[in-house]
């Protein structure tokens, strides 16, 4: 079973918000958290445009979401919310699939003028999709992310802080639950 699935909401190999992704996972494995990862373009145009729930890269997606006890999905922010072919990609999602997950938004934006994308337009998703656990994510402006020489993300000082936070409370969730259910 994994613990964690990540959704990358942006059809770009090359975006800030897929390298912040990677980065986030990163820091889940020095924990020792098994992750599986989905992106947008693990899941063919025409299923996504089409709505085809017979596909069996959309009952994998399935699968593993209900599998998984943490889900992290990051998006850029278009037109102040998720990208469109985020909200396809979920549309394809059993109603409840984040039912008793925790949920670990991280958004990019070009400006800080989107942060409340997360509280006015993301998390509300999140909540119809069933999540009860909704952590307070991570909003990123695109300059707080740069690429050195080998294509390697170095973030901003604060950034870097602000995503181990969440990701150790993400863990210190996932401890809990456990805990718990023993």
């Amino acid at each position: 079973m994994y613990k964690i699935v990540t959704i990358s909401g942006n059809s770009s190999l090359t975006s800030r918000s897929a390298a912040i992704l990677n980065y986030a996972q990163k820091l889940c494995t020095k924990h020792k958290i098994e992750i599986a990862s989905i992106t947008v373009r693990d899941l063919p145009p025409e299923d996504l445009i089409y709505g085809n729930f017979e596909s069996p890269e959309v009952k994998k997606l399935q699968l593993l979401v209900g599998q998984a006890e943490a889900v992290i999905i990051s998006t850029p922010v278009y037109n102040s919310s998720y990208t469109g072919i985020l909200k396809a990609l979920l549309d394809l999602m059993p109603q409840y699939a984040f039912g008793g997950k925790t949920i670990l938004p991280i958004v990019t934006g070009g400006s800080i003028n989107h942060l409340l994308s997360i509280d006015y337009a993301i998390k509300p998703l999140f909540s119809a999709m069933g999540a009860t656990h909704i952590l307070k994510g991570v909003y990123v402006v695109s300059s707080q992310i740069q690429f050195n020489e080998q294509k390697e993300i170095q973030l901003d000082s604060d950034i870097e802080q602000r995503l181990k936070a969440s990701i150790q409370e993400l863990v210190n969730t996932l401890t809990h639950k456990q805990l718990v259910a023993v």
